[in-house]
C-alpha cells in the first residue's frame, strides 16, 4: 500500500495500492517496431489553430502495439519476457520472445509470471495454461478467459480491462458457446 502525503484535501489519508511489486521489467531493450508515437492533438485543428482552448502539455506517450490476435504465431512457443505498465490501458502488459526470435506484446492475465510459456493454436494438443490462447471449443467449463474473439481471425475485442473475466457456463452440441 501506498499512502500519499496530504498536500491537498483530496490526497488526505488516501492510500494506494502500489502496482510496483507486480512489475518486472525488461532487462534488455525493447524492439522499437512495438512502439508508436501517439500525435497529440491538443486542441488544435489540420491547420494547427487553437480551436479549443486550455488543451495540451501532456506527458509525451508511446502506443504500445499489442497482439491481440495471436493466429499468426501457431504453435509456436512463447516466453513471458516482462511484466510491464501500459499508460494506454488499464491493464498491464506482457513482452513476449517467441522461439523464431520475433517479439509482441500481449495483454497479462492474472497469474502470468515471467518465464513462463505462452502457446496459442487450432488444435486441442496445447495445454490449458495461464496465457495459453486456443479455441473455445477446447476449453471445459467454468474456466475463467479473456480477450475473446466475437469473429473468428478477428482478434480479441472482449473482456480485455484489468481485473475482468468471463466464465463459459455452458455449451451446446451445434459449437454454440453461452458465456
Amino acid at each position: 500500500m501506498k499512502t500519499l502525503r496530504p498536500i491537498a484535501n483530496s490526497s488526505r489519508n488516501t492510500t494506494l495500492i502500489d502496482y510496483r511489486e507486480k512489475l518486472v521489467p525488461n532487462p534488455q531493450k525493447t524492439p522499437r517496431q512495438l512502439f508508436k508515437i501517439i500525435q497529440s492533438q491538443s486542441g488544435r485543428n489540420n491547420q494547427g489553430k487553437i480551436t479549443t482552448r486550455h488543451q495540451g502539455g501532456r506527458h509525451k506517450r508511446f502506443y504500445r502495439i499489442i497482439d491481440f490476435k495471436r493466429y499468426e504465431k501457431d504453435n509456436v512457443e512463447g516466453k513471458v519476457k516482462s511484466i510491464e505498465y501500459d499508460p494506454n490501458r488499464n491493464s498491464f502488459i506482457s513482452l513476449i520472445s517467441y522461439q523464431d526470435g520475433s517479439f509482441a506484446f500481449i495483454i497479462a492475465p492474472e497469474g502470468l509470471k515471467v518465464n513462463d510459456k505462452v502457446m496459442s493454436g487450432e488444435n486441442e494438443n496445447i495445454p490449458l495454461r495461464v496465457g495459453n490462447n486456443l479455441p473455445l471449443r477446447y476449453i471445459p467449463v467454468n474456466t475463467p478467459i479473456h480477450n475473446l474473439e466475437l469473429k473468428p481471425k478477428k482478434g480479441g475485442q472482449l473482456i480485455r480491462g484489468a481485473g475482468t473475466y468471463a466464465e463459459i457456463i455452458g455449451k451446446e452440441e451445434s459449437n454454440n458457446y453461452v458465456l
